[in-house]
């Protein structure tokens, strides 16, 4: 299982292999300098702040950093800490022979990334396609997708309809009849959908860019 303290120790070490402080890792990926300090990982009634997916995302790239050496710098070594996740395409994902009736990856021949433990032995990976979630996704972008998630109004999600088509959006309303989901990008407009027209629907817990 994903630790609190694995991350941070992960963040702190590549800071040290690039010879920056936390804030000088921060400000090379562009981010506000005190965004990896120590008073921003707790909050003032003491309840622990994990750093956000695309602020992360942002100091891989900065860094040129791959997922998998930034898992090997977490500072737990016991089993667990990472797992392999499976990993297809949206055309795929469409696909009948993937995904059983609850949304979980079934069937062979899937790709495999390396990802930390997150308690979701159904996470499966999805490499984006097109421009909706721009810039908060991009094209090819891989995001990585948690079947036992809570899903609350706001969510980032991934939903698989009826037809088949895969897409990964915002959860703005749903109420008993309906889901309406948004679109990073305002060029793409709200989807409305019927419930019993959604095969599935999981929460996006990461993305890799």
């Amino acid at each position: 299982m994903l630790r609190h303290a694995d991350i941070w120790h992960a963040i702190d070490a590549l800071a040290r292999q690039n010879g920056l402080s936390p804030s000088g890792l921060a400000r090379r990926a562009g981010l506000d300098p005190t965004t990896f300090n120590k008073s921003k990982r707790v909050n003032a009634g003491g309840r622990k702040r994990w750093p956000s997916t695309e602020s992360v995302s942002k100091v891989l790239d900065a860094t040129g950093c791959s997922l998998g050496n930034f898992v090997a710098l977490f500072g737990g070594t016991g089993d667990g800490v990472v797992q392999r996740i499976p990993i297809i395409g949206y055309a795929e994902a469409g696909r009948s022979g993937y995904f059983d009736d609850a949304g979980y990856p079934v069937a062979t021949g899937w790709d495999e990334v390396l990802f930390p433990d997150i308690g979701d032995a159904n996470a499966f990976a999805l490499e984006i396609s097109g421009d909706s979630m721009e810039p908060v996704y991009r094209d090819r972008d891989t995001i990585i997708v948690s079947p036992a998630a809570d899903i609350r109004r706001g969510d980032r999600v991934v939903v698989k309809t009826a037809e088949g088509e895969v897409m990964a959006k915002e959860l703005t309303r749903k109420t008993a009849r309906k889901l309406e989901l948004g679109s990073v990008n305002a060029a793409h407009p709200t989807i409305s959908l019927n419930i019993d027209d959604i095969v599935w629907m999981s929460r996006i817990v990461w993305v890799n860019q």
